[in-house]
């Protein structure tokens, strides 16, 4: 009983969660505001919002224009649905767990709002983070969490820093190689950013959940799930050769916090 109703709430998140991903990014109150269609503008009735259930009720469209709705809604309450239904089977209901759950959604309405806007709000991201570290089953794991979110981040950020001057160098250099006495005055070569300042974040919510020998590995397992499709796209103009590099850190983490225990039994055994 207890798991089926850690599903359905993780059921009601996800319906919820579908406003924070529409409009957030359109800077739109998440709490003013009834829920409407985007296309005729009508006003949806209760019965159109029950999660799941009213999107196959309707057949996909909307009740009063008939335009197809999203498959995204449906797809977003059904993960947010299992992402509680796994947690609660493997580490049942609690508080924390609660807190673990929440930060998880919110990696969840990160990973889409970034896959489809190239975008990382950061108002999404500090909660993740905030969740994850109230995710403590004790007052020193409290600061433990904080303790690996500052790591983490502090982490990326020195990373972010030293890469971006390497290619920025790099690419100084080769700016030079054209230079002309028109342009020698002039800086002719972009500042490239090697990582944005989203990532800082999500590493140190990853860092909060997982901790710091987790983290390396989800962060090792993230670029291992995004190399198939960086490699797909490799032959693609640059601007589509930009991968959102969000959802993969958030899928290794839940990984990785699921198989935390064998994953950390291998790395003993191993070292």
């Amino acid at each position: 009983m207890e798991i089926l109703l850690a599903t359905l709430l993780g059921l009601i998140l996800g319906s919820f969660l579908n406003v924070v991903i529409l409009r957030i990014p359109k800077d739109e109150s998440i709490v003013f505001g009834a829920s409407h269609c985007t296309t005729c503008g009508n006003s949806l009735k209760p019965w159109h919002n029950i999660p799941l259930i009213s999107w196959i009720i309707l057949r996909g469209k909307c009740s009063f224009c008939k335009t197809h709705i999203s498959i995204q809604y449906p797809i977003i309450e059904f993960i947010s649905a299992l992402i509680f239904f796994i947690l609660a089977t493997k580490y049942g209901i609690s508080l924390p767990i609660f807190f673990v759950g929440i930060s998880f959604l919110t990696l969840l309405a990160l990973s889409m709002i970034d896959f489809k806007y190239k975008m990382v709000p950061d108002s999404l991201n500090l909660l993740a983070m905030v969740f994850a570290i109230f995710g403590a089953w004790s007052i020193s794991g409290f600061f433990i969490n904080f303790q690996n979110a500052l790591l983490f981040a502090g982490g990326f950020t020195l990373l972010r820093f030293a890469l971006s001057y390497i290619l920025t160098a790099s690419s100084q250099r080769a700016a030079k190689k054209t230079e002309t006495s028109w342009t020698k005055n002039y800086h002719t070569y972009p500042f490239i950013e090697a990582m944005g300042e989203g990532d800082i974040m999500v590493a140190a919510t990853m860092g909060a959940l997982l901790g710091v020998k987790l983290t390396l590995v989800a962060i090792f397992l993230s670029a291992l799930l995004a190399l198939p499709v960086m490699l797909v796209l490799l032959k693609r103009s640059a601007e589509e050769q930009r991968v959102p590099f969000v959802p993969f850190l958030a899928l290794a983490t839940f990984i990785v916090y699921i198989y935390d225990t064998p994953i950390l039994n291998y790395i003993e055994a191993n070292y």
